[in-house]
């Protein structure tokens, strides 16, 4: 993929009339939402360009600086350097300039539930909940939980939160799919090797824009929160069940003591998985005629075996294994696997550019 100088004029100029207009102090509302967006989308594309175009030009001088015999030594010296240089800086402007995800910028919802394997698979959901916390620690992310299924053995049934922070969505979104675990468990007497499985789904979180809920198209109940899930329960009417009339879809929320908390966080969720349906209508045939690498997002995909015996993780869509389970669970090794994900599914949009 060629850059051209036309090309990168256009992103610099660009990149100066919206500096201009934040500037100005007239953007009012959405038009100032809108444009800040735009502002913090394409800084970065444009700082590289502009370091290409200085390379460029340089290079261009440099050369005319050969003919002379007194300068040519020193020439040949930096347009060495800066021959090297510059294959990686229109690489990572290429990369940078990519058609992004319009929600990769955003929060993300995370949703975790124990599938195959009983108790053991409540473990491993714990387990990963864990994982993506730490990982969102480092990445200095808060995460904040919004209903929690407990098992009886100390595992997650079910386990939903709000991660936010920048880019959450961009670097999690791989995450989505079936994590199979394979382990000896603690309750197994035998020693012999399980596995069990639970299902991920991050999902962009939406602005209240993005998805307009119309009061009519709720059925709202409320109701005595029950056991389930467990130490919230109490003698009032506190539980949430929300049913959207059009779709179909339906949220429990009863984890807070109050009514009006549940409500929210049972919104919050909707609206969620609301944008979720909208973003797989409007790029279901796009996702369908390239297949990432990486996986299409569908949570019935199997993506990663983590193997416990043999210390080591395998994500099947990249044939990548790690001999780090240990440091992978405890959040620095994911960033290997979330980083490799990443450059795999650039590669291949790159090569569909060139193509």
């Amino acid at each position: 993929m060629t850059i051209t100088a036309e090309r990168l004029h256009q992103i610099i100029n660009r990149f100066a009339e919206l500096e201009a207009r934040m500037a100005s102090g007239t953007l009012e509302g959405e038009d100032f939402v809108r444009a800040s967006r735009d502002y913090a989308e394409l800084e970065p594309i444009a700082k590289i360009a502009g370091d290409v175009r200085e390379m460029r030009i340089e290079i261009a001088e440099l050369s005319a600086l050969t003919e002379d015999p007194e300068m040519k030594a020193m020439a040949d010296e930096e347009l060495a350097e800066l021959r090297q240089r510059l294959p990686d800086a229109e690489r990572a402007l290429a990369i940078a300039m990519l058609p992004r995800d319009s929600a990769d910028a955003r929060p993300a919802m995370l949703e975790i539930r124990a599938g195959t394997g009983g108790d053991e698979a409540g473990l491993f959901a714990a387990d990963l909940f864990r994982m993506y916390e730490k990982f969102a620690a480092e990445q200095g992310w808060s995460v904040e939980t919004v209903s929690l299924s407990a098992s009886d053995v100390g595992g997650f049934k079910e386990v939903v939160a709000n991660i936010k922070g920048t880019g959450v969505f961009a670097k999690l979104k791989f995450e989505s799919g079936v994590h199979r675990v394979q382990r000896v468990p603690v309750t197994e007497s035998g020693g012999r090797i399980h596995t069990s499985a639970a299902t991920v789904a991050v999902l962009p979180e939406p602005d209240e824009v993005d998805v307009q809920i119309d009061p009519n198209d709720l059925k709202i109940d409320i109701y005595r929160a029950s056991g389930a899930g467990g130490q919230h329960v109490n003698t009032t009417d506190s539980a949430v069940r929300l049913t959207h009339i059009p779709t179909g879809l339906v949220v429990i929320q009863q984890d807070q003591r109050s009514q009006h908390k549940n409500k929210d966080k049972a919104m919050q969720v909707l609206r969620t998985r609301l944008y979720d349906l909208k973003r797989a209508e409007a790029h279901g045939a796009e996702a369908e005629a390239r297949k990432a690498m990486v996986g299409s997002g569908d949570r019935s995909e199997r993506i990663r075996t983590y193997n416990f015996p043999q210390g080591r993780v395998t994500d099947h869509r990249i044939g990548l294994t790690l001999h780090k389970l240990d440091e992978v669970l405890a959040g620095p090794g994911l960033a290997e696997l979330v980083d490799a994900l990443t450059a795999e599914d650039e590669a291949k949009r790159l090569a569909s550019l060139d193509g």
